[in-house]
């Protein structure tokens, strides 16, 4: 298994959906950065971090205003702490460009992370919800690396137009799918934690923020489900992210656009 040493006060937020139709959310994410770099001795972002990723060019060549924006933030907070970037269901595509370009580390999808708390087993979280055999199709056809280089060979606006294809796909199905289907299924998490012997999990991806206690093997083990991010579309404003230290393990809500 990856392993990942990080001292001290680490901070991680997951599931900001950044992208041009979240304004307020990059607003409220932007001041959530400068937090983290006054506050944290490293910051990891577990995937999803933007709504949409076709490729690490659209970064490095002639950005979106929106994107420009967030990926000068990025770099701000990349010179001040250690920052780690991950992928998600939404951003998969993130790769080794776009991370050296802002001066920031790639995620490994599963790690064990090395906290003064701790060990804890990190990943987004979408490898767990084995419950969707569709979706856990689709995710392996996606990660397949001639699948992608094919992808990221077609043009930007190609790229685009079937990215936007394949949200609108994923949301209709969504709708017609029990809500239990796209949680984490407990027998994935419980082979989790059984092969990694680590006991504490944590993740995103489900939007379902909260701390669950559960018996593995005669063990206590905690899995913390991240929040995901809106401060758009829905009148309930809502983000936040987990800080780990020496401690403990402890959510924070953001409730409001600062």
């Amino acid at each position: 298994m990856n392993k990942l040493s990080l001292p001290g006060v680490v901070w991680l937020a997951s599931d900001i959906h950044l992208g041009p139709q979240t304004p307020a959310t990059q607003h409220a994410f932007h001041a959530f950065l400068d937090k983290a770099c006054a506050q944290a001795d490293a910051l990891i972002l577990c995937g999803d971090i933007f709504d949409a990723w076709v490729g690490d060019d659209v970064a490095l060549t002639a950005p979106d205003q929106w994107l420009d924006d967030s990926l000068k933030k990025f770099k701000q907070v990349a010179a001040a702490i250690p920052l780690w970037l991950g992928r998600g269901n939404r951003d998969f595509l993130i790769g080794r460009q776009l991370v050296d370009y802002l001066g920031a580390s790639l995620l490994p999808e599963t790690v064990c992370l090395h906290t003064d708390y701790g060990d804890v087993l990190l990943s987004h979280g979408d490898e767990y919800c084995t419950a969707d055999p569709g979706y856990q199709r689709f995710r392996r056809i996606v990660r397949n690396p001639w699948i992608q280089r094919a992808f990221l060979s077609l043009s930007i606006n190609r790229r685009r137009q079937i990215a936007a294809w394949a949200r609108s796909r994923s949301m209709a199905a969504n709708r017609q799918k029990e809500t239990r289907i796209m949680d984490v299924a407990p027998g994935a998490v419980e082979q989790a934690f059984t092969a990694s012997g680590i006991k504490t999990m944590v993740h995103g991806h489900t939007h379902r923020p909260a701390v669950h206690q559960t018996q593995i093997n005669g063990q206590a083990c905690t899995r913390i489900v991240l929040p995901d991010w809106d401060f758009d579309h829905d009148d309930a404003a809502r983000g936040g992210w987990l800080s780990i230290d020496a401690d403990g393990l402890n959510l924070h809500p953001m409730t409001i656009a600062e």
